[in-house]
Parts: C-alpha cells; structure tokens; sequence
C-alpha cells in the first residue's frame, strides 16, 4: 500500500512540475535561459546520482523523511543558485559534489537509516554545493529567475525520479532488492571515488 501511494506521489508531483515548462511555451516568453537552467543537472553525471540518490533515500527512511527531504533538497539547490549566481565562493565546491555521490551512494547500498532532522542536515549541505555550481556557471545574458527555475525544476524531476526508482525496486522480493540496491549503490559511489580523485 505504501509503495502505491508513493508511486501516486512521484507520479503527480511529475506531472505538477510540466505546468511551468508548458506555461512558458504558451506565453511567449523566450525558454532558452529555462532550458540552459534545466539542462545543467541532467548533462552532469554527478548531479544526477546526486539527486536520484536523495530520493531513493527519502523512499528508503519513509515516514516524515519521505515528504521533508526531497522539497528541502530541492530547496537548499535553489539557495545554493543564488549563492553562485552572485558570485559568492565556495570553497571546494566540486569536491563536496562528488563526495555527495560517495556518501549518498554508501547510505542507499547500506540501507542506513538517520532522522529526518539529519537527512535534512546533510541534503541541504550537498545541495548548497549542487546548487551553487548551477548558479556560478549560469551563462552570460541569461535571466537568473528563469534560469534558477529551470535548474530547480530539473532538480525535483531527477529527486522525484530516485523516489520511483526506489519504489520500483521495492516490489523485488527481498534477497534481489538487497543485492541490486547494494550493485547500484556501489557502483554509483565508485563513480563518486572516481569524480572525488579527479578534484585531488
């Protein structure tokens, strides 16, 4: 039953998350600072484990965590844009990202369970690292509103995204969901060591 009703969830909120992208087509407004937005997450390995990870470990704490992480993730990305689009530095910023992946990866492989309150600690800290890299590489002559919008939506397609991987992956009986779950975790930390080695 609560895999259905997560399915549901990350299946409405998808459909919630096209009415800006189909708003903008019909007002006339130019979407290529939306798309430049949208496009920087989903063109980045990094990003996108990141962000898939985030959302199977919200399916995987369940509870508050379920509905607290992803918006709270998606969030701390928007602050983390803004950061970055003001020019504001960070230090380290590409190593935090590829260590994202390494400790999301080793916390969805091992089935680690944590609080809401430090989940949500530890997102929102990956997602200012995330979020300022999409605002720091913002193009020239964009408009930051339409570009962090597209950045942000991005973001929630790809967290909602981990939410339905994750509740697909629970219909597995469970000797195969361990073994897949700890495959896929692994091999995405992997690639975490290796992103995280090419910053040293």
């Amino acid at each position: 039953m609560m895999v259905r009703k997560n399915t549901k969830f990350a299946a409405t909120t998808l459909a919630a998350m096209a009415v800006p992208t189909l708003a903008l087509a019909h007002s006339g407004v130019s979407t290529t600072g939306f798309m430049q937005g949208f496009e920087h997450p989903i063109s980045g390995l990094d990003h996108v484990l990141a962000m898939v990870l985030v959302g199977a470990f919200a399916f995987q704490l369940g509870g508050g965590a379920f509905w607290l992480l992803p918006p709270t993730f998606v969030l701390a990305t928007a602050v983390g844009g803004g950061l970055g689009m003001m020019g504001m530095t960070i230090p380290l910023v590409e190593s935090g990202i590829a260590m994202s992946v390494v400790i999301l990866a080793a916390i969805v492989a091992l089935d680690i369970k944590t609080s809401a309150g430090v989940a949500m600690g530890a997102a929102s800290l990956f997602a200012i690292f995330h979020g300022h890299a999409h605002g720091a590489e913002m193009p020239e002559n964009t408009g930051g509103a339409i570009y962090a919008l597209g950045f942000v939506i991005a973001t929630a397609v790809l967290t909602v995204g981990g939410i339905g991987l994750a509740s697909l992956l629970h219909i597995a009986h469970e000797p195969s969901r361990r073994v897949i779950r700890q495959s896929v975790g692994g091999i995405a930390a992997i690639v975490g060591v290796g992103l995280l080695a090419g910053q040293l």
